[in-house]
């Protein structure tokens, strides 16, 4: 594997699997890997492709702190790492809004040899993610914060100031496991995440006919639409709190 050919000598390769090596004898190891669709079959090995990571300590964790990287080698992406939090129970990944551990690398320069340092930022963001999620589980909200909470939520996804969204605030918070029939901010938030990134919910157009939500499954889509919910919940607690 090497860069794209359409890429100048100035582009420095950054091979995803000299860092998994590295990230690996610090007890990660990846537990989930996609890569972005292209019709160009020279580009296919190339393609932007993500990788989550988990510590070896937080395996049997009810939420487990990821690393996200995310790299390409064609040039439509620099070297990005990223927080990230995964719930076991609805096996939902969740990218956090922490400007501090969002390294981006650029693929040009001598840099190969510090990607890995860089990385261990993203590590040091978890001490905040955590007390973030602490926070949030910490906070109940009544049915009108949480319909608000769903309400913001369709605007992210859909623009609803054009449109109505396809589906309801209610459908949005509906809860696909006992567990999660619960009012607290986390709780909430984790409902409504789950039911975006899954889709299947039975709605209806803006000409009243039937549709079916889909699944979010880009790579760029997954992980702005994820960020944007968590900045949403963060706020909410902030506001709560």
């Amino acid at each position: 594997m090497d860069k794209h050919g359409s890429r100048s000598d100035r582009y420095t390769y950054i091979p995803t699997g000299d860092i998994l090596s590295g990230l690996r004898k610090e007890g990660f190891s990846p537990f989930m890997v996609c890569q972005t669709r292209v019709l160009d079959d020279a580009k296919r090995e190339h393609a932007k492709h993500m990788v989550r990571l988990r510590h070896a300590s937080q395996i049997e964790a009810p939420e487990a702190n990821e690393i996200v990287l995310l790299n390409s080698h064609d040039g439509t992406s620099s070297y990005q790492m990223i927080a990230g939090v995964f719930r076991f129970v609805c096996s939902n990944g969740m990218v956090c809004e922490d400007m501090q551990s969002d390294i981006r690398v650029r693929h040009s320069g001598s840099i190969v040899d510090n990607v890995i340092e860089r990385a261990f930022r993203v590590l040091e963001g978890f001490e905040l993610v955590d007390s973030q999620r602490d926070g949030m589980k910490a906070l109940t909200l009544n049915a009108g914060e949480q319909g608000a909470f769903a309400r913001a939520a369709l605007a992210l996804r859909y623009d609803t100031e054009l449109a109505p969204a396809p589906i309801t605030e209610a459908q949005l918070l509906y809860p696909r496991r006992q567990a999660d029939n619960k009012g607290d901010l986390w709780t909430t938030f984790n409902r409504v995440q789950e039911n975006m990134m899954r889709g299947g919910i039975n709605g209806r157009t803006v000409t009243n006919k039937r549709m079916t939500t889909r699944a979010v499954v880009g790579i760029d889509s997954g992980v702005k639409l994820n960020r944007g919910l968590w900045v949403l919940a963060e706020e909410m607690r902030k506001l709560k709190a």
